[in-house]
Order: structure tokens, then C-alpha cells, then sequence
């Protein structure tokens, strides 16, 4: 009997001891999570595109080279069931225009069939078609949530727009949107080593991942010592860019025919010929870039020549009105007929060196009342501007881009 109770009492000892220093020692559990919590974490998975991970299998992978979305749909649907499918998304799905990269996911459910539930691909960063593979067969789309982030950006001139803002890692685009924005004010093929800017713009992200820019909304560029500034204000329900007074950016012609590359010849009325090997008058500007850039209308018009010559070879000239026409050689292609309408900033060729040329480049000739002069002198009408009755709106929008924009660019990516 003794010999029992010295074992319970030393079995009680033991066990207060484990007790109290498993009690002092070992961390406290977290709490499990909530059922908000957990609802969150689903309503992530599922703005997605509509399937939680917690009822659903979801297998993600990217088209490889001769892959086909039969090939992939054979494995959840019989071969009757894949071309009912494909024939009832005929509107939002086209199979033969699937791109080797692209990612697509498959999804299944959680049990023994694992049954195909949905096929989903994804046509670019935003866009996406699902494959229902259930039921009736057929196919719905949507779109990604896209964050918009404010960001600014400012820079010196050492040779390009293009290569100041790639160099500091920012998108290409940036400066594409920015030459549109100054077509009609900035000659890009004349900028000078010190002329600066800043930029305050938008960039747009899917969970994290950066796709791409959005809309400028005001930047500031001092050329030759001159500051041009320009602000994204909506007027009447349209989008549009003005100065500091409320002055339209857009004017009647573009600065150029191109949207990047370098003047190599001006007007003048003395030039020696490199083909040729002559003096004579050159009344055009020239301007090289890469073989096959697009070509543009440098404003609205008729298409009264789309032709060749010898000398012109592949050109293009546009009739604006009873004023103005103008006139694009050396064209390696041709992008528009006669008589056709375009508009500004339409593409009407792409650079070439067709006829009497050296090397790839657009010779871009002006005409104002029948008489060949030197567009870079003239001085043309701007769009309509800031309204009276949209005045005060417009300078309260400026005041608070001004102000943003006297902010480095770490300080403006704190704002939310």
C-alpha cells in the first residue's frame, strides 16, 4: 500500500511540474483566425477570377509551343463535349489566336472525380476568358483589378527623352506619352543637352505587378531655356491637355511626322544633294530613324497622292484644306489610298529609302497657299481653349498639380 502511494504522489509531482513550466515556457497560440478573416482571404483568391482555393483545385501553368487548348481540355472533357464548348464561345473565345507564354489555369474540385470545373486564359496583363466546363458549356470574360498609383518623375537632357527615362529604369511609354502631349509645342529631334523636366503621372498594377502607364496628369519642360507646362483637364466630357492660361496644347499640324528619331537635313534653299552630288533647293526637312517607324498625319486631311516615283520614291501627300498640304517621301511602304480621309496622328506609311535616298528616313514637305515653306516657322492655331465658365475649375485643378509638382518624386509616392 505505501508502495502505491510513493508512485501517485510521485506521478502527481511530475505532472504539476510538466504542467506549471510547459505553462511559463511555451508560447501562447496564436489565435485562429477569424472567420472575417478568413472570409478576406478568400474574397482575395476569388477577385481574381472567381474561384477559392480552399473548394477548388487550381492548376497554373503557361501555352507552350505547339500546344493546343484542345490538348489541354481532353483531359477533363470528352472530345464531343470540347467542340460544343468551343462552338457556344465562338463570341469571346478564338482558340486559333492562343499565344505561346500566355499563362492559363485549370480548375478542379476537391474530391475523388476531380472533375474539370473551368478553363481560364489570360489574353494580356487585364483580360481574361473562362472556359466553363460544366453544365451548359460556355464562355464568360473579365477583367483584372488594376491599382492606380500616382508617381513623378523628372530628369535632365543628356541626349534623348527616351533614354534620360529609361536610364533611371522608368517605362518607355512615359516618353511616348509625353511626345504626344508636346507634338504641337516641342520639336523632340531638337532637344538640347540641360533641358529638363518632371512629370507627374499614374501607373497601374495588378497584385503588385507593374503593367503599365496611365494618364499624365501634368508635367512641366524647359527647352531652350522656355518652360512649357501642360495639364490634363476634362472639359465638356472630353480629356485634354492646356497651358498654365488655359490655352489648348493641340494645334492645327504636329511638329513632326514622326514620334522619335533626329532631323538630319532642314529646309533650305541651297543643299548639297548626297545622291545627286550637286547643289540645289531642299524645301523639306528630313528626318532618320530606324526602317519601317510609322509615318504620321501631321493633321486631318484628304489623301490626294499615294504613289511612286523616282525620285520621291513610295510618298504620300495629304490636302488639310484650302491652305495648307503636305507631303511624305522615301516611304519603304505605303499605308493609305487616295482619296481616303485621315486624321491627325494617323499612321499613312513607315520609313524607308525608297527613290533619291541614302539611307532610312522621311522627307517631310509643307505647302501653305501653293508655295513650299519651312514648317518649323509657322505658326499655327491651337485648339479650343479653357472655357470662361470652366475657368475657375481649371485654375483650382492647376493650382493642385503646381503644388505637386514642387514635391521630389519620393514625396509624391507617399500620397495616397
Amino acid at each position: 500500500m505505501r508502495k502505491q502511494l510513493f508512485f501517485l504522489s510521485a506521478f502527481l509531482l511530475v505532472s504539476i511540474l510538466v504542467l506549471r513550466f510547459t505553462t511559463r515556457d511555451e508560447a501562447i497560440p496564436e489565435p485562429a483566425s477569424s472567420s472575417e478573416d478568413q472570409l478576406e482571404d478568400i474574397t482575395q483568391v476569388r477577385s481574381t477570377f472567381g474561384f477559392d482555393e480552399q473548394n477548388y483545385t487550381i492548376l497554373h501553368d503557361t501555352i507552350r509551343q505547339n500546344q493546343f487548348v484542345g490538348d489541354i481540355l481532353s483531359q477533363y472533357l470528352d472530345f464531343p463535349s470540347i467542340d460544343r464548348l468551343l462552338t457556344n464561345s465562338k463570341d469571346h473565345f478564338d482558340p486559333r489566336y492562343i499565344r505561346v507564354g500566355r499563362p492559363y489555369h485549370v480548375v478542379s474540385r476537391k474530391d475523388s472525380t476531380s472533375s474539370g470545373v473551368a478553363f481560364i486564359y489570360e489574353h494580356d496583363p487585364i483580360r481574361y476568358t473562362v472556359l466553363h466546363l460544366e453544365d451548359s458549356l460556355y464562355a464568360s470574360t473579365g477583367e483584372k483589378e488594376i491599382e492606380t498609383r500616382e508617381a513623378m518623375a523628372e530628369g535632365i537632357i543628356e541626349s534623348s527623352l527616351y533614354l534620360t527615362l529609361t536610364d533611371q529604369g522608368l517605362s518607355q511609354n512615359l516618353a511616348l506619352e509625353m511626345a504626344d502631349i508636346y507634338a504641337w509645342s516641342i520639336d523632340f529631334y531638337r532637344l538640347q543637352k540641360g533641358d529638363r523636366f518632371k512629370v507627374l503621372y499614374e501607373e497601374q498594377f495588378i497584385e503588385d505587378e507593374f503593367i503599365g502607364i496611365g494618364e499624365v496628369k501634368a508635367c512641366v519642360f524647359t527647352h531652350k531655356d522656355l518652360e512649357f507646362r501642360a495639364y490634363a483637364y476634362n472639359q465638356n466630357g472630353k480629356r485634354d491637355y492646356f497651358d498654365e492660361e488655359g490655352e489648348g496644347l493641340r494645334k492645327a499640324f504636329l511638329k513632326s511626322p514622326l514620334k522619335f528619331g533626329r532631323m538630319t537635313s532642314g529646309y533650305s534653299n541651297r543643299r548639297f544633294h548626297p545622291v545627286q552630288r550637286r547643289f540645289k533647293a531642299h524645301r523639306g526637312t528630313d528626318y532618320a530613324a530606324p526602317r519601317g517607324t510609322p509615318i504620321l498625319a501631321t493633321g486631318d486631311g484628304e489623301v490626294i497622292k499615294s504613289s511612286y516615283t523616282r525620285n520621291n520614291g513610295n510618298f504620300v501627300k495629304i490636302r488639310h484644306n484650302s491652305t495648307y498640304t503636305t507631303q511624305y517621301l522615301h516611304m519603304s511602304k505605303r499605308a493609305v489610298e487616295r482619296g481616303q480621309q485621315v486624321v491627325q496622328g494617323e499612321v499613312i506609311g513607315y520609313v524607308g529609302s525608297t527613290g533619291l535616298a541614302t539611307g532610312p528616313h522621311v522627307c517631310y514637305r509643307f505647302w501653305k497657299n501653293g508655295k513650299q515653306v519651312d514648317h518649323r516657322r509657322e505658326e499655327f492655331p491651337s485648339s479650343d481653349p479653357i472655357l470662361p465658365e470652366n475657368m475657375d475649375s481649371f485654375q483650382q485643378v492647376r493650382d493642385s498639380l503646381d503644388q505637386q509638382l514642387s514635391l521630389g518624386p519620393e514625396v509624391v509616392a507617399l500620397i495616397p
